[in-house]
């Protein structure tokens, strides 16, 4: 009979066992490796279910180039393909509209006065022309100032190639796409947010940018090539078919697919609204107040650069090409770089002026062409990069109720300086010399940092620094109520 007299288990073979039912257990509970990043995938019985499960799924990842995910969007490709038909060929009507103007009269006075009648409804009415953006649809108002800009040149065109034009006839033209002018920016500039989406609208305002530029530099080349080969007149027949091209281009955009905006109802004292709201938002005032420094004499450079033509370099028509088309090239690059960037604030926009000015001041000194050229390019990409982060900064701040009049305001601003740099500068190059002409543009955005710099540091009650801080990051609050403007815009 066997004895009931149980032995104790060693010590060894105690831990032995636990340790194999330890693990046992581990792979039980836990199964292999592998499975602990392994999401159970739930079984859709339902519609509903399968729905569910659906929108659980991971999303599909995004691309990693941000401009290409911005053309991925239908309704912009449309605008951008418009904007390269419009940009261009406008360019190249405004060359053949001045040198049709100088063939017919000869006077550079009244090639002068044709640029002014363009400006001088902007000056007058463009504030205005933020209200008509937000009170009605903006697409409808670019398919109304493209038809008038068509029109327009297709009357001169059909004048010039019948022999019947006069340069009354070009006077009149040019002052009523001045008044079309006025509608068209505001609306223009408000519409990007529409067809991007603010997800996209630091991207599309560097590629709008970008195809500006690039209208610079091709517009006026294909001017002259026509002008040579066919004639003034054909010009101004490929502007209108282009701007047609752009209303058919708007016509057929997706309206579902559009940021909705809301249209402000008819009151009084919208203007008064629009200026008030700028006032009391410190980033989009000195974002104006900066923009009007460096514009008044930063900006427009075809004066001086021909000055530079004629008194330096001593070359002639093609050398201005040269010159021109490098500062083209620096600006294209300019707003190329511009769609890496990721955000823009007031305090890069006073570094990016001051470096304008002084890379203007570089040139002034320049020993030779090859010195100037390289130091003209760093100036068109500086300028480009200043531009596209100020219109970014201004249209990324601003409330989706008040857009179009900001914009106005900010284009105003911007044209109306320029209109006056021309002025300023020819006088300084005629009297003064081409370098000295140099200096005087550099001055307006040097001031301008300056006085902005100074500005921003004394609204601060912790001097420079706490400016910084204030101006470069958004508050708390800023930040809790800026998704709730694009939700009320959605």
């Amino acid at each position: 009979m066997p004895s009931a007299r149980r032995h104790a288990p060693s010590p060894t073979r105690t831990r032995r066992t636990a340790t194999a039912a330890t693990s046992r257990l581990s792979r039980t509970l836990h199964g292999p490796r592998l499975a602990l990043h392994r999401r159970p995938r739930p079984v859709a019985d339902t519609p509903a279910d399968a729905a569910a499960a659906a929108s659980s799924a991971p999303a599909a990842p995004k691309p990693r180039n941000a401009t290409l995910a911005a053309l991925g969007v239908r309704n912009f490709r449309l605008y951008v393909f418009s904007q390269v038909l419009t940009n261009t060929s406008g360019w190249a009507a405004r060359v053949a509209q001045d040198w049709l103007v100088l063939s017919l009269t000869g006077s550079a006075a009244l090639v002068g006065l044709t640029v002014t009648l363009q400006f001088v409804p902007m000056l007058l009415l463009g504030l205005v022309g933020g209200v008509v953006a937000d009170r009605f649809p903006r697409r409808r108002v670019l398919m109304v100032t493209q038809s008038i800009f068509g029109l327009s040149t297709l009357a001169i065109g059909v004048l010039a190639l019948s022999g019947h034009v006069q340069a009354w006839h070009v006077l009149v033209a040019a002052f009523v796409s001045g008044l079309a002018t006025v509608f068209d920016n505001p609306a223009r500039q408000a519409f990007v947010h529409e067809v991007a989406g603010p997800q996209h609208l630091r991207q599309a305002i560097s590629v709008n940018s970008a195809v500006f530029q690039l209208g610079g530099l091709v517009g006026p080349a294909v001017a002259g090539g026509l002008i040579s080969a066919v004639g003034e007149g054909w010009t101004f027949l490929l502007n209108a078919v282009a701007c047609l091209a752009a209303v058919a281009l708007l016509s057929v955009m997706r309206t579902a697919e559009l940021t909705a905006t809301p249209v402000v109802a008819r009151a009084k004292g919208q203007l008064r609204e629009g200026l008030a709201y700028v006032r009391r938002s410190p980033r989009i005032l000195w974002s104006v107040v900066l923009v009007g420094f460096v514009a008044v004499t930063g900006v427009n450079m075809a004066t001086v650069l021909a000055a530079y033509t004629d008194q330096v370099f001593r070359t002639d028509a093609g050398g201005y090409a040269l010159l021109t088309s490098m500062l083209a090239v620096g600006a294209l690059t300019g707003a190329l770089l511009s769609t890496r960037r990721r955000g823009s604030r007031i305090t890069h926009l006073v570094l990016l002026a001051g470096a304008i000015g002084l890379l203007q001041l570089l040139a002034a000194a320049a020993p030779s062409r090859p010195v100037f050229i390289t130091v003209l390019i760093a100036m068109g990409v500086v300028t480009l990069l200043y531009l596209t982060g100020s219109n970014t900064l201004v249209q990324t701040t601003v409330a989706p109720h008040v857009r179009g009049r900001v914009m106005a305001l900010y284009v105003l601003v911007l044209l109306g300086a320029q209109a006056v740099s021309g002025t300023l500068i020819g006088w300084v190059c005629e009297h003064l010399g081409a370098r000295a002409g140099m200096v005087a543009c550099g001055v307006g955005p040097l001031l301008g940092a300056v006085v902005v710099g100074l500005a921003l540091a004394r609204r601060s009650e912790g001097g420079t620094r706490a400016t910084f801080h204030r101006f470069t990051h958004r508050a708390p609050a800023e930040e809790a109520t800026e998704p709730a403007r694009e939700a009320v815009a959605a």
